[in-house]
């Protein structure tokens, strides 16, 4: 190897490290910026977290849960064990029927 091949991967190497130095900086900014949302995010969650037992428990006073999931098939959404939750999309279902008789009886 002579002088000049030396000097050109050298040369070639301070690049490279310059190039990882700057991606580096660029990784450590995302880092800190994730930590940031993470952190807001988290206290987010605690202040949804203690809103929602009150709601939900006075929800549950005011209304069943049979009344919930008749409310809910009238929005269009199946109760029946076979789909529950998913959207109902051709009328009525055969399945979710005998339960809604049983819940206005």
């Amino acid at each position: 190897m002579d002088k000049q091949s030396l000097f050109v991967q050298v040369e070639h190497l301070e690049e490279r490290i310059g190039e990882l130095y700057e991606e580096l900086g660029s990784l450590k900014q995302k880092i800190l910026e994730l930590i940031e949302e993470n952190q807001r995010l988290q206290q987010e969650n605690e202040r949804l977290r203690s809103a929602v037992p009150q709601e939900e428990d006075a929800l549950v006073q005011a209304t069943g849960g049979i009344d919930n999931l008749v409310r809910l098939y009238q929005e269009g959404f199946h109760v029946c064990n076979l789909k529950f939750g998913s959207l109902r999309t051709e009328g009525e279902c055969l399945f979710c029927q005998p339960f809604m008789r049983k819940a206005r009886s």
